[in-house]
């Protein structure tokens, strides 16, 4: 039980700003850590599904999916939106791909950044704005454990693109079994089944698995690897995706 809180604590810690206990590091916790990585994510969806629902009867739903996915940075401390700026300015910057990963650790924000960003948000916010408040509520649930999953199957199949940095634990630890992700993914299909529809569910899994292929090859092109950013790139990529794909099924 005491590892399994200390993987739980390094994952929560890891995605999230919540305060919590310290706990024993290394590289090897850190790496199974990663198994809860979903299971965080349904967690962070479903608080934000909670506060979109309260939202929903004080305030226009354009509004309460704009304070909801305001409240979801702040929960993350924008984790994940960082790394998509980054990986953007990196990748448009430069085709070279030591310089590409020069750009991506410089603090500032260029032009390829700020535009993935506003596309990002845009798109997910429009989405959710014209689902049904029910619908949008599992839509969070699923994009945020989804977008936490494609993470973890980036990582099973890409080498660490740099020699040192955030996300290096991965490259030097060796990858646990997986259980808990699969569970995950099961209890994302079966919620979207029961309270949307089959179709939806079949479409939600078809899609994230053609991302991930498709993020992972052009990666493997440009950097021949992933780095943190694009780990962070991918999640984001997959929270905007799985509302579009809701949307298109209704």
């Amino acid at each position: 039980m005491s590892s399994i809180r200390t993987e739980l604590t390094l994952a929560i810690g890891f995605l999230t700003r919540l305060r919590l206990p310290p706990v024993d590091y290394s590289d090897a916790t850190m790496a199974r850590a990663t198994r809860w990585y979903p299971l965080v994510g349904i967690a962070i969806g479903t608080g934000m599904g909670l506060l979109f629902w309260g939202l929903s009867f004080l305030l226009p739903q354009a509004l309460s999916t704009l304070l909801t996915i305001a409240a979801g940075m702040l929960l993350t401390g924008a984790l994940h939106e960082d790394g998509l700026a980054d990986l953007a300015d990196g990748l448009g910057g430069s085709a070279d791909k030591t310089r590409a990963l020069e750009i991506m650790r410089d603090s500032r924000i260029g032009t390829y950044g700020v535009l993935a960003l506003i596309s990002t948000l845009a798109i997910k916010a429009t989405a959710l704005a014209l689902l049904p408040v029910p619908v949008a509520i599992v839509a969070l649930i699923a994009s945020h454990g989804l977008a936490r999953l494609s993470m973890l199957w980036l990582m099973d199949r890409l080498d660490y693109a740099r020699t040192a940095g955030a996300a290096d634990f991965t490259n030097n630890a060796p990858k646990p079994e997986r259980p808990i992700p699969v569970i995950s993914l099961a209890a994302i299909l079966a919620l979207t089944a029961l309270t949307v529809s089959q179709l939806t569910a079949a479409a939600t899994l078809l899609a994230i698995l053609l991302l991930v292929t498709l993020v992972a090859k052009w990666l493997n092109t440009r950097l021949n690897g992933y780095t943190g950013d694009a780990l962070g790139a991918c999640e984001q990529l997959t929270e905007t995706l799985i509302p579009l794909v809701f949307l298109a099924c209704l």
